[in-house]
């Protein structure tokens, strides 16, 4: 790359573009390290055991450990090609998704929906309401937790980090906000017409399952705590392993989702291990308080994706555009949210075989993926254990500095940067097209105004000589 030095300390605007291999190549990386926990010098992120705070980024799509499609059983998702494209992308982390429901889905119109494999056996000598024999909820199915077991060891092998979702909020309630193509509580387990246990999850009778992320029926909580520690006993020993209590939950599950994150920290307390536990927003209206006065140890609350708050440290953030505003997003995004000290994951279509939009070759869908990557590339050079959101230091509002480095964000156009004392070399970063321009010899010490060598959103990183 050319260098150069700027005729001008008040206006940076010269540089030359170099269009080649952007900041995220991806390279054979080693094994997750784990397990991790909150950084002790900046609880914005999790740290690895030797104390390194590392960001957590990625994209997750909905049939990551479970098949779903159209046919009995339905096609096999690809899960090491999954894997492969996340590295493509310089990506280490992603939700896995489980579905609650055998069959049906309130965003899907067909009732040609399968969900495989589900986590009890089927035992019963009648159907139930998915036409398929009943479940016994006493009786665990070794296929599923083998399945997650193996998923998640193939991911750490790849340096890649996983939430394990233990309920799915979008599998027991009729109607999910303005969703109703279908009924995923006729398809549950704890329906009372779908297994031989006489559990009942409806006690209201109208045809939906919000109780069952209650704790109004103590024969569901003890199942659903035995499961817990299921799950526990299969993926408890692994390093690169978190937990997420529920995929949006509905609104009267918190007091529920509480006592299920202490099931998790009481039983692992007993077995050696202690790994992350989240909590995302309920949905709909969840309200982001009770977030952050649980006792997770990582939150993924709502709100604009276009004016992320500044995270405090109280609670990682995993600020996931699922919660934000569902299929959304663009280029500046990552950004936005990083360098307001959050870690930015995405909820991908990816494929399009789950039903619900996606194109592999999307451009928009393409560059959130890719821009991911970038911010983690950019993460890695930045000394994270220091870093901090100060949107004071830029007019524009985004700036993550120490005492020697800075990485803003500029929607567009010239803005102002208030640098520390020193010289600083850098480059500007077009997250449209991942092209860098070098910059060096910026004078710090004062306000300076900078104007990106091209249009349209920009990214500049600098660090002090």
């Amino acid at each position: 790359m050319a260098r150069f030095v700027p005729v001008a300390l008040c206006m940076i605007l010269i540089g030359v573009m170099v269009v080649g291999e952007s900041p995220a190549v991806p390279s054979t990386p080693a094994a997750a390290t784990g397990p991790l926990k909150p950084s002790v010098d900046n609880p914005r992120y999790f740290a690895t055991p030797d104390g390194k705070p590392v960001l957590l980024t990625g994209a997750h799509t909905w049939q990551n450990l479970q098949d779903t499609g159209g046919t009995n059983p339905p096609k096999a998702f690809d899960y090491p090609g999954y894997l492969t494209f996340l590295q493509n992308n310089n990506h280490n982390f992603f939700r896995l998704w489980t579905w609650e429901q055998a069959r049906f889905s309130n965003e899907i119109a067909s009732d040609d929906y399968f969900t495989s494999p589900m986590p009890y056996l089927r035992t019963g000598s009648a159907p139930g309401l998915d036409g398929q024999p009943k479940f016994d909820l006493d009786k665990f199915n070794p296929d599923y937790f083998a399945r997650m077991r193996q998923r998640v060891v193939d991911a750490g092998q790849r340096g890649i980090y996983v939430a394990v979702m233990l309920f799915n909020g979008w599998s027991i309630e009729s109607c999910k906000g303005q969703f109703c193509d279908n009924n995923p509580w006729k398809g549950h387990p704890f329906n009372k017409a779908n297994n031989v246990n006489g559990i009942d999850g409806d006690l209201n009778g109208n045809d939906s399952g919000e109780e069952t992320h209650s704790l109004a029926i103590p024969a569901v909580t003890a199942r659903q705590e035995a499961y817990v520690r299921k799950v526990i006993d299969t993926v408890g020993d692994l390093d690169n392993v978190l937990y997420e209590i529920a995929n949006e939950g509905p609104s009267g599950s918190v007091q529920w989702q509480y006592k299920m994150i202490e099931v998790i920290k009481a039983y692992e307390r007993g077995k050696g291990k202690i790994h992350p536990v989240g909590m995302t927003s309920t949905y709909p209206g969840g309200d982001n308080n009770d977030l952050l006065a649980s006792p997770a140890d990582w939150i993924s609350p709502n709100g604009d994706e276009n004016n992320p708050p500044v995270a405090n440290g109280t609670k990682v953030i995993l600020s996931d555009t699922d919660h934000l505003c569902g299929l959304c997003g663009d280029s500046s995004w990552p950004w936005k949210s990083f360098i307001r000290g959050e870690n930015p994951i995405y909820m991908d279509p990816y494929d399009g075989a789950y039903g619900i939009g996606g194109k592999m070759d999307d451009y928009t869908q393409m560059s959130i993926r890719a821009n991911l990557g970038h911010v983690r590339a950019y993460a890695a050079k930045m000394d994270l254990a220091t870093a901090k959101p100060q949107p004071d230091l830029c007019s524009t509002g985004y700036c993550l500095a120490n005492s020697q480095e800075l990485l803003t964000f500029n929607p567009g156009g010239t803005f102002t940067v208030t640098m520390p004392a020193g010289l600083f070399d850098g480059q500007w970063f077009d997250p449209r097209t991942s092209r860098t321009t070098v910059v060096s010899g910026i004078h710090g010490g004062k306000t300076t105004e900078l104007t990106p060598p091209f249009t349209g959103p920009a990214v500049l990183y600098l660090k002090q000589q």
